[in-house]
C-alpha cells in the first residue's frame, strides 16, 4: 500500500492485517481521484471505514485540511494510528475506534484539531461487502448515511463516495443525489452530492447526541 500522488507520494503505509478489510488498489485509488479534480486543497475530510487510512491519507497528501478517521476494529485502528504517525499529520488527524453504525460522526471535544474538521466537505464510506447490501431504508448503515448529512456534519456543498461492489443495486438515502457511477475492476463508487437541506428527519438521533463509546486520538 502507498500513497499514489500528493506530497506524500510514493511513501509506504502498513496494510490492514487478515481478510476483514479489502484495501483500495493503486489504480482504483487514482481514478477515484481524478473524478475529485485531482488535488483537494482545503477540504475537511471523513474516511468512514477507514481500515489503515489509505483513502484519508490520499487526501491529506493531496491538499485536504484534515480528516477523521472512523474505524471499528481494534488491531486495524492501531494500525491506522501508526500510519498517520508515519506521514507526520497528527495535528489534521482524528482516529477514532467507533460503532460506525452508532457514532453521531462528531468528535467529541477534546483534541482542538478535531473542532475544525467540521462541517465535512468530502466523506468516504467504504463498508465492508457483506454490510453494504444494507444500504436500504430503515437499515443502520442507511440510517447513518443520513445522519452523517445533517446540516452541523456536513457542509451543503459536500460530496459522497460510497464504495460497495459491482454487482450490488443500492440507491442511497434522499439526503444524497449521485451524480455518477465510477467502476473499476470488481468494485463501484457512487459518487454523490449533498441533497439541498430541509427538515430534519424525525427518526434517528439528532447530530449532538453522542450515540456510541468510542476511542478518540
Amino acid at each position: 500500500m502507498r500513497i499514489v500522488a500528493g506530497k506524500f507520494k510514493r511513501r509506504s503505509l502498513l496494510p490492514p492485517a487478515g481478510a476483514q478489510t479489502r484495501p483500495i488498489t493503486d489504480r482504483a485509488k487514482e481514478q477515484l481521484f481524478e473524478n475529485l479534480g485531482g488535488e483537494l486543497p482545503g477540504r475537511r475530510v471523513l474516511d468512514a471505514f477507514a481500515g489503515t487510512g489509505t483513502i484519508g491519507l490520499e487526501a491529506l497528501s493531496r491538499g485536504a485540511a484534515g480528516c477523521v478517521f472512523l474505524e471499528a476494529d481494534k488491531r486495524t485502528h492501531g494500525l491506522l494510528k501508526q500510519n498517520v504517525a508515519r506521514l507526520g499529520v497528527e495535528e489534521i488527524s482524528v482516529t477514532w475506534r467507533v460503532d460506525i453504525l452508532r457514532t453521531s460522526f462528531r468528535p467529541r471535544p477534546g483534541p482542538e484539531q478535531a473542532l475544525n474538521l467540521l462541517p465535512y466537505d468530502l466523506l468516504f464510506f467504504d463498508p465492508p461487502y457483506k454490510m453494504a447490501s444494507g444500504i436500504e431504508p430503515g437499515r443502520p448503515l442507511y440510517k447513518s448515511l443520513q445522519r452523517v448529512a445533517r446540516p452541523k456534519l456536513c457542509a451543503a456543498d459536500a460530496e459522497l463516495v460510497l464504495r460497495v461492489p459491482t454487482e450490488l443495486d443500492i440507491a442511497p438515502p434522499p439526503e444524497w443525489t449521485q451524480y455518477r457511477e465510477l467502476r473499476v475492476g470488481g468494485m463501484k463508487f457512487l459518487m454523490c452530492d449533498r441533497a439541498p437541506f430541509d427538515a430534519e428527519p424525525a427518526d434517528g438521533p439528532s447530530a449532538d447526541e453522542e450515540l456510541a463509546d468510542g476511542e478518540e486520538e
